[in-house]
C-alpha cells in the first residue's frame, strides 16, 4: 500500500539522492552504449547475465520496491517484465530461469532504454513526496546498481572473450612498463580485541552488520597484492600441477576443468597475454594478478608459504584507509589492474580473497519483506572477498564491504593479498 506519511528527509537530503541517482542511472547506459543490441542480449555462461537484463534489472527494483509499494496510483510500465527481470527474490512470484536470460531477445536494448527513461522520470517525479522508508529503497537501489555496473562490466568481458575475434570493447593506448615493485613486506599485528562490521554512520548492506568484537591471533598481512610476475612464477615452479598445494575440492576442479593458469591467461611464443576490455595484451608483470578462483588463491598461498587473511585481518588493517582511493572505476572506459603506485592498497585494483567463509554475524536479522532475501540466504558455501575493484564505482565500497563467491568463480576481478602467523 502507498506510504500515506510525507517524507520526513531534508530538501537537501532530497536533492543529494535525486542527484546520486541521476549518476549512477547515467553511468550503467554508459557502460552499455558501445554495444550492439546483439552484445547486449547474449549469455555468456549461467553466472553470466545479458548487458539488457543488467540494465532491465535494475529499473524492475525501483519500479517494484520504491515506485510500485510507495506511489498511488502507478502503473507498471509493462506487466511482463517482472516475470523477465526478476532475480531470485521469492516474495516476488515466478520468474524466467536464471540460465535462460540469454533467449530474451525481446524486449531489444532501445526498448529497455525506454523502459529506464519511464522509471527515471517516475522516481524523481515522486521523490519529493516520498516517506523516508522509500527514500531509503532508492538509496538501496542506488547501491544495487552500483554492483551490477561491476557485474555488467565483467559479464561483457567473459561474453567477448568466447568470441574468435576477441574484440576490444574500448580501445586503450599502449600499456608502458613499470618497474616490479619489491618483495612484499609485512605489515604485524600483535593480535588481540578489535571491532569488526559496519559503524552505523551512513549506507551500508545488512550482512555488514552488526558491528561487533571479534578476537585476532598475532599475524602480519601483505603490504601489496600478488602481481602477474609472480604468478606467472607459481605457473614456471609446477604450481598448477602439485597436489600438494591445494584443497581436495581445488585438486578436483583443476582436474576436472583442465586450470593452468588465471581466466584470460594464454602462453604464446612471447610468453602470457591476457584478455581484457581493451582485447588480447600481454600481461603486466607489476600489475596484481586477477581473475583466479579461491581455490587458486589458497593454492599459491601454500606454495608461497603464506595463507589467506580472515576477514577480520583484512578490515583491522584496512579501516584506518580511504575506501575511496585506489584505482577504481570513475567513468566508462577499459578498467583493469594497474602496478601499485606506493602504499598498501586495500581498495580498488582487485578484490582480495579472504580465508573467512560468508556467513552471519552474531545477531544477524535478515530486513522484513522481499528485500530480506537480499543477502542472508546466500550465506552458504561461498567465501569472502575485501576491498573493491577496478570495476567498482567509487564510493561504493567500505572497510567492512563483504563480497561473496564460490570458490570456484573468477571472472569477477579477484586477486590475492596474502598473510601469515607470527
Amino acid at each position: 500500500m502507498p506510504d500515506p506519511v510525507r517524507s520526513t528527509v531534508s530538501p537537501s537530503q532530497q536533492s543529494e539522492l535525486a542527484d546520486r541517482f541521476a549518476k549512477v542511472r547515467a553511468l550503467s547506459l554508459d557502460l552499455a552504449a558501445p554495444l550492439s543490441d546483439a552484445d547486449a542480449t547474449v549469455q555468456s555462461m549461467a553466472d553470466a547475465s545479458p548487458t539488457k537484463w543488467h540494465l532491465a534489472h535494475t529499473t524492475w527494483f525501483f519500479e517494484t520496491f520504491v515506485l510500485r509499494d510507495h506511489v498511488a496510483g502507478y502503473a507498471l510500465h509493462d506487466d511482463r517484465f517482472p516475470f523477465l527481470f526478476n532475480s531470485y527474490y521469492e516474495a516476488e512470484g515466478r520468474r524466467h530461469a536464471r540460465d535462460r536470460r540469454g533467449m530474451v531477445t525481446r524486449p531489444s536494448l532501445d526498448e529497455v532504454r525506454a523502459y529506464r527513461a519511464h522509471v527515471d522520470a517516475a522516481v524523481l517525479a515522486a521523490l519529493p513526496d516520498l516517506s523516508a522508508d522509500a527514500h531509503a529503497l532508492v538509496a538501496l537501489g542506488c547501491h544495487h546498481e552500483e554492483q551490477h555496473q561491476e557485474l555488467l562490466v565483467t559479464d561483457i568481458l567473459h561474453m567477448f572473450s568466447g568470441n574468435p575475434l576477441e574484440p576490444a570493447m574500448w580501445p586503450a593506448a599502449r600499456k608502458v612498463p613499470v618497474e616490479m615493485p619489491g618483495a612484499i613486506g609485512w605489515i604485524a599485528n600483535d593480535g588481540g580485541i578489535v571491532e569488526v562490521g559496519h559503524r552505523g554512520d551512513g549506507f551500508a548492506f545488512d550482512c555488514e552488520g552488526p558491528r561487533h568484537q571479534a578476537l585476532l591471533a598475532p599475524h602480519a598481512i601483505a603490504d601489496r597484492t600478488v602481481t602477474n610476475g609472480e604468478w606467472a612464477a607459481f605457473i614456471a615452479d609446477g604450481g598448477y600441477t602439485e597436489a600438494r598445494y591445494w584443497l581436495a575440492d581445488g585438486w578436483a576442479w583443476v582436474k576436472a576443468e583442465g586450470i593452468v593458469a588465471p581466466l584470460y591467461w594464454e602462453e604464446g611464443e612471447s610468453g602470457w597475454t591476457r584478455f581484457g576490455l581493451d582485447g588480447r595484451r600481454a600481461i603486466d608483470p607489476a600489475a596484481p594478478v586477477t581473475h583466479v578462483s579461491f581455490f587458486e588463491a589458497d593454492a599459491y598461498a601454500a606454495w608461497a608459504g603464506a595463507r589467506l587473511p580472515t576477514e577480520f585481518e583484512w578490515e583491522a588493517a584496512a579501516a584506518s584507509h580511504d575506501a575511496g582511493g585506489g584505482n577504481q572505476m570513475d567513468v566508462a572506459g577499459p578498467v583493469e589492474p594497474r602496478p601499485s603506485t606506493g602504499g598498501p592498497g586495500f581498495f580498488g585494483d582487485v578484490w582480495e580473497w579472504t580465508g573467512s567463509a560468508y556467513r552471519p554475524y552474531p545477531g544477524f536479522v535478515a530486513a522484513a519483506g522481499a528485500v530480506g532475501e537480499y543477502n542472508g540466504k546466500f550465506m552458504t558455501s561461498q567465501f569472502i572477498l575485501r576491498g573493491g575493484s577496478c570495476a567498482t564505482p567509487r564510493g561504493h565500497a567500505r572497510a567492512s564491504y563483504r563480497n561473496f563467491f564460490y570458490p570456484h568463480q573468477r571472472w569477477q576481478f579477484t586477486g590475492v593479498r596474502l598473510a601469515k602467523d607470527i
